[in-house]
């Protein structure tokens, strides 16, 4: 027994793995009794029962594939599904590799921190800043420590004086449970 595989087939298998999120009703799966139809050249052929539109995209060995299904009739265009689908993820590839992810970086201290501790802290957020990330600066307190969060506020504001000159205050200190959380993001260049 020998199987056959259509590339048809295929496609329509790694399309649904590669993308979900945009399913488009093609041919005999458009369930609307009348269509605005587009040709494969884009001009429009009018508004036109669903299955005359069908046997158009079926002479032309073309699809018709419904693309805005909330208008009034629906809009549908007869085109090369496969190859449609392929630019369609191009593009979605394409801008998702131009957005660029916002990244929290975080530096945690303690109120009782060395000035050599918070110098090294300083320097690697320093690098952060630098890379265009935000900073997240948290001092936790342990048992007793939670008598002096003035303390604890004192050193943030400290922490924040030093960078400056590389960093705004988004959020200024303030106590969540038993951390003291302040947020720090790169200035803008103008």
């Amino acid at each position: 027994m020998q199987v056959e595989f259509s590339t048809c087939n295929f496609f329509i298998w790694r399309y649904n793995i590669i993308s979900k999120d945009v399913q488009h009703e093609i041919n005999n799966e458009i369930r609307d009794r009348e269509v605005r139809v587009i040709d494969e050249a884009g001009e429009m052929l009018g508004v036109m029962n669903t299955k005359d539109a069908q046997q158009l995209a079926d002479e032309k060995n073309l699809d018709l594939v419904k693309v805005s299904p909330n208008a009034k009739p629906p809009v549908c265009k007869i085109l090369d599904y496969g190859k449609f689908r392929y630019e369609e993820i191009q593009r979605l590839k394409e801008a998702k590799k131009n957005q660029k992810a916002v990244v929290i970086k975080e530096i945690r201290m303690s109120v009782r921190v060395e000035e050599h501790d918070i110098n090294v802290k300083i320097k690697n957020c320093i690098k952060f800043l630098e890379q265009g990330n935000r900073v997240k600066v948290a001092i936790r307190f342990r048992g007793r420590e939670m008598a002096y969060t003035e303390q604890g506020k004192d050193v943030l504001l400290n922490f924040a004086e030093r960078v400056t000159d590389l960093a705004v205050v988004e959020k200024s200190p303030k106590l969540e449970g038993r951390n003291m959380v302040m947020y720090l993001a790169p200035k803008k260049d103008k």
